[in-house]
C-alpha cells in the first residue's frame, strides 16, 4: 500500500516514483490508500477520498506509470463512497479495498481522567480497526458490490476467523485483508501465519462440505437479500 499527496504535479509524480519502486522491488499489484484518517495535510489521506478529480487524477498517474493491477482502498467515513469507487473503477482501478479504519477517539477513565491513550494529557482522532468495525466494514462491502456487482473487491476490517471471512465473502469481496488479528496472533512474531493457516483450512472445509469448487460459487449470494 502506498501514499502520497495531491493537488500538484510533484505530488503525481511522488505517486509515479512509489508505484515504480515498489513494482522493481516484485509486487504484483499496488494498494493506493487514500484513506488514511491520520493525515494532519490537507492533501492527504481520507481528506482526499470523496474527491472524485482527485481520485482520477490520482490513477492516472500510477496507471501510467506501470502494469500491474492498481486496488484504490476508500474511505468508509464519507457520504459518497459509491461515487468514489465509481470514479475509481472508471479510471482503471482493478479493486477497491474495504474498509480502512474509522475515525474515533479513545475513552477517559472516570477516576484518573486520562484517556487510554493520550501525550502530555492530549489526543486526537485516531483510526479505529479490527473487530470493532466488523458489521460497518460489511455494509461498506455491501454498498458497493450492489452498486458494482461485477467488479472486485478486497473486503478489511474485523475478520479474525472463517466466520468473519465468509460474510465478507458472501457479501461481494473476492479477496480478504487481515491486520489487527494477525498483530494478535500469538507465536507467529505478529505476521498472523496461524490466522492465515486456519482461515484457509476452515474455508477449504466449507467448501467442500457444501460442494463448492470456488469463492465465486458462493460471493455475493448475499446481495438479493438486502432490502
Amino acid at each position: 500500500s502506498i501514499m502520497a499527496g495531491a493537488g500538484s504535479e510533484e505530488e503525481m509524480e511522488n505517486w509515479r516514483k512509489l508505484a515504480r519502486a515498489v513494482v522493481n522491488a516484485g509486487c504484483d499489484a499496488i494498494e493506493l490508500n487514500i484513506s488514511c484518517p491520520h493525515m494532519d495535510r490537507k492533501d492527504m489521506g481520507a481528506h482526499i477520498a470523496n474527491d472524485e478529480e482527485m481520485i482520477r487524477s490520482i490513477l492516472g498517474a500510477v496507471t501510467g506509470a506501470v502494469t500491474v493491477p492498481i486496488w484504490v482502498k476508500v474511505t468508509p467515513s464519507g457520504s459518497k463512497l459509491v461515487d468514489a469507487a465509481r470514479a475509481a473503477y472508471e479510471a482503471g482501478a482493478a479493486s477497491i479495498s474495504l474498509c480502512n479504519t474509522f475515525p474515533s477517539l479513545p475513552l477517559m477513565d472516570p477516576e484518573t481522567l486520562k484517556f487510554e491513550v493520550e501525550v502530555d494529557g492530549y489526543v486526537t482522532s485516531g483510526g479505529l480497526g479490527g473487530l470493532a468495525i466488523l458489521h460497518q466494514a460489511l455494509q461498506r462491502v455491501s454498498d458497493v458490490s450492489r452498486a458494482f456487482p461485477d467488479r472486485a473487491i478486497s473486503g478489511i476490517g474485523g475478520i479474525k476467523g472463517f466466520r468473519e471471512a465468509f460474510n465478507f465473502i458472501v457479501h461481494g469481496a473476492g479477496n480478504l485483508q487481515v491486520c489487527t488479528a494477525a498483530m494478535e496472533d500469538k507465536g507467529s512474531g505478529g505476521i498472523g501465519t496461524n490466522v492465515i493457516r486456519e482461515l484457509t483450512s476452515d474455508l477449504a472445509a466449507f467448501m467442500e462440505q457444501k460442494g463448492y469448487s470456488s469463492i465465486e460459487d458462493f460471493r455475493g449470494i448475499a446481495r438479493e437479500r438486502i432490502v
